[in-house]
């Protein structure tokens, strides 16, 4: 991987943990307790644990894709930055464009069945 590809992977990972930031945020000011309303029926307090439930999925999962973005941007300049950590291959580079986080390469996380 050249120098110039680690800084374009750079600001793509910088830019992806701004966003996820943001969003971690947002989703934090919606994932405030539900209180029993009066005025809401069962249905829609059912309704409304179930889209808390699906708010919190999806902190836990920016979070953890957070870390993983992190840990990324922290090893871009390491040896094995790129690298499958199955085949030993290099990770193409558009895949890292995409998906910064990635350890394995196409054909070994379809084999192992991520």
């Amino acid at each position: 991987m050249t120098q110039q590809e680690k800084e374009e992977l750079k600001n793509i990972i910088q830019t992806e943990i701004t966003a996820l930031a943001d969003e971690i945020a947002s989703l934090e000011d919606v994932l405030k307790p539900i209180k029993k309303d009066c005025s809401l029926d069962s249905i829609d307090h059912k309704m409304l644990k179930q889209d808390q439930n699906i708010n919190i999925q999806r902190y836990e999962v920016a979070k953890q894709r957070l870390n993983r973005l992190k840990a990324a941007y922290l090893n871009i300049d390491n040896t094995e930055y790129g690298i499958c950590q199955e085949c030993e291959e290099d990770i193409n580079i558009e895949r890292l464009k995409l998906i910064p986080e990635s350890k394995y390469c196409v054909s070994c996380m379809n084999e192992l069945g991520l």
